[in-house]
């Protein structure tokens, strides 16, 4: 009669649970990973910041393109001002006048040199209303050059430095999707424990009662103690507690996965744990030269390091001598018509050449440069600290991850065992030939194991995308992990 009133309340469980199933929506651990990536807030991020990444290196790219422009300056001044006469005296006229120009310019930035060499030719046109004439001014073509001497040359910095920025940005987005993987990997074991919490917990719950009832019975005919009875009454509603509990953990969690899965529905979720991990183990050789290759804090190194010589060499530019040249060679001429504007021409030249040395300045430029040596030191130091902890994560991870396979063979078979450990001691009580704290014991052993097992999974499959987020390589594939960055693009 009592093994019946267990099968009953267990099959009327199941039933509730069938029919709670038609309305959850199941997510295995590979589809959780792949919404994840695709709505997760943090890859919408990613994938903005790479964005902004890539316009800036395409920004940097058009400086050492030619650029073709076309400008205008037109203007009317009509008013009353001084001129000076040709006898030299001075009088006030009254001017109406228009000048329009138009000016086609092409240049090209070297940056061997960071200089800048121009072509351009221009026609301007005055009108002198007042008069009635008007007049033009031609220049056909304008070749010149505008250099700074001794001077930071950005140009050539730029071209060491975003480049490499560029490759961090990319390296660092295929790294972020793995760490969303991660961080998704961590909900789903979150509520992937709270779910099995709950299940423990109305297991635990339906035994409970029905120990609760059976003792009932044996109390009523003298064959166990009131204190017996009273402690599986205690069980019965401490097991009660902790399923309410259980449940309003597991909301929690699957609100959490819910929201970082961009899942708008109010709908129930379940993971389903997969039992079944990768077999293989990571070379730790071959893991620190991919990650040496691949991560993009090798590139962050790098460009810290690149970032602080040119804070030196800028430094060391603006607290020197400054000298700006300009030089400008071409032809011109001017008519009263614009085709006799290009007739005759006439060549012109300007030259200009601006020096500045500073004197006295109180030290200001040299405790600049040694600031910047002071900082590019420290960057130095930094730098070589972080590839150093960077190795030992490395090294670590990869002794963590070989481990961890085994790891987890160990927890499924306790956890199989414990189990079994279980049910063989609520059969015992049934019978009467064990006590009560036997029957707890293996409960709490049951419930232990079932977590361990489930820890186990997660750090597994934590490890494993943590280790590809400093690699960028597939293991168990055995390929690079890439992105396609022109879909991002468009």
């Amino acid at each position: 009669m009592n093994q019946k009133l267990i099968f009953i309340y267990l099959g009327l469980l199941s039933t509730e649970l069938l029919i709670a199933q038609n309305q959850i929506t199941e997510l295995s651990l590979k589809q959780v990973i792949e919404m994840a990536r695709m709505e997760s807030p943090d890859a919408q991020t990613a994938r903005h910041s790479f964005r902004s990444a890539y316009w800036n290196y395409k920004y940097y790219r058009a400086n050492y393109l030619p650029s073709l422009s076309l400008t205008s300056d037109p203007n009317l001044n009509r008013a009353i001002n001084k001129i000076t006469m040709g006898d030299g005296s001075v009088k006030f006229v009254e001017q109406n006048l228009l000048n329009t120009d138009l000016t086609l310019n092409l240049s090209q930035n070297l940056f061997w040199t960071g200089g800048s060499f121009f072509l351009e030719t221009s026609a301007q046109r005055m009108d002198l209303f007042s008069e009635h004439k008007y007049s033009w001014q031609t220049s056909p073509i304008m070749i010149g050059y505008r250099q700074s001497l001794f001077g930071y040359n950005s140009l050539k910095w730029d071209r060491r430095i975003e480049p490499v920025r560029y490759q961090e940005a990319k390296k660092s987005y295929v790294e972020t999707l793995e760490l969303v993987s991660a961080n998704a990997i961590h909900k789903f074991f979150a509520l992937a424990t709270a779910q099995s919490d709950y299940d423990i917990a109305s297991f635990n719950y339906a035994n409970a009662d029905t120990l609760y009832r059976y003792a009932q019975g044996r109390y009523n005919i003298g064959t166990i103690t009131e204190n017996e009875m009273l402690q599986l009454e205690l069980n019965r509603l401490t097991e009660e507690t902790n399923r309410m509990n259980a449940r309003i953990e597991m909301d929690n969690c699957m609100q959490e996965l819910r929201s970082y899965l961009g899942i708008h529905e109010d709908r129930d979720l379940r993971v389903l744990v997969s039992p079944q991990v990768p077999d293989f183990s990571v070379n730790l050789n071959e893991a620190l030269v991919l990650a040496y290759e691949n991560s993009p804090d090798i590139q962050t190194m790098e460009r810290r390091k690149l970032e602080s010589e040119s804070a030196v060499a800028k430094a060391r530019a603006n607290a020197g001598l400054k000298a700006d040249i300009y030089l400008r060679f071409g032809l011109t001429q001017t008519a009263d018509k614009l085709p006799e504007a290009y007739r005759n021409l006439l060549d012109q030249q300007y030259v200009s050449i601006g020096i500045s040395l500073p004197i006295l300045d109180w030290g200001r430029g040299k405790g600049q440069v040694r600031v910047a040596r002071s900082n590019r030191d420290l960057v130095y130091t930094q730098v070589e600290q972080s590839r150093t902890d960077f190795e030992l994560n490395v090294r670590k991870l990869v002794k963590q991850f070989n481990l961890q396979t085994q790891r987890v063979r160990i927890a499924a078979r306790t956890d199989e065992t414990a189990q079994r450990r279980s049910e063989v001691a609520r059969k015992l009580y049934l019978l009467g030939k064990s006590t009560i704290l036997d029957l707890n014991a293996s409960i709490s052993e049951k419930d232990s194991a079932r977590r361990n097992y489930i820890s186990a999974l997660y750090n597994y499959w934590s490890l494993y995308y943590t280790l590809r987020s400093m690699t960028l390589y597939d293991f168990e594939r055995n390929t690079m992990l890439t992105e396609d960055y022109h879909l991002l693009i468009e």
